[in-house]
């Protein structure tokens, strides 16, 4: 049957995989930059709206007064209108999240403001304690990612540009093979190993 968390999991995981393929397929040509964002639990947000009554009452309560993991939908708002606005996220093919521990300025105060801690919402700080977050082994996965693509561009009828122009210059670590309906990228690992320098992590094509 159908699961509802999982899905909205597993739809998550689809949108990094794919944010993360148009920055290894796109950034280098175009200047655009693709990236992702965590911006926190969203506790008060009709996500869980079907679940039990006394769930949706006292699961924000939790989140705020005691992992200190709650933001709110304005906070949630602000740090995706940073990401768009901020210089600093200029940088194509990042995952961002925003630093601040979870129980950073609990007790008195933390009750006084109504159990937010750091920032607007309370899961990390405010618009300086933004960093770039780890990517899991799954989002990385090339082989899945260009599956995810390749199908949601044939069950869409999406068109995407046409890479090879008159202005275009190919990166050394891509491989652009065009066919009829489907441009293909391969080998790409050269780009993504790039993305992961500094992690302890590389990624391979078979």
């Amino acid at each position: 049957g159908f699961d509802g968390a999982k899905a909205y999991k597993d739809s998550k995981l689809c949108l990094m995989m794919l944010a993360n393929f148009l920055h290894t397929k796109y950034h280098k040509t175009t200047g655009i930059a693709f990236s992702s964002m965590y911006p926190g639990c969203i506790a008060e947000s009709p996500l869980f709206r079907e679940k039990r009554a006394w769930f949706r009452k006292y699961f924000p309560i939790f989140m705020k007064f005691i992992t200190g993991g709650f933001v709110s939908e304005h906070e949630a708002g602000q740090r995706l209108f940073q990401v768009v606005h901020d210089p600093r996220c200029v940088k194509s093919g990042v995952y961002w999240g925003w630093n601040g521990g979870p129980r950073e300025g609990r007790g008195a105060e933390a009750i006084e403001k109504g159990g937010q801690i750091s920032g607007g919402g309370g899961a990390g700080g405010g618009w300086d304690s933004i960093f770039e977050n780890d990517m899991s082994s799954k989002v990385l996965n090339l082989d899945t990612a260009y599956t995810l693509f390749t199908s949601a561009t044939r069950i869409t009828g999406a068109e995407w540009p046409y890479e090879q122009s008159k202005h275009y210059q190919p990166h050394p670590n891509l491989e652009v093979k065009v066919q009829p309906e489907v441009v293909r990228v391969t080998n790409m690992e050269g780009e993504m190993n790039t993305m992961l320098q500094g992690k302890n992590m590389t990624v391979a094509m078979p």
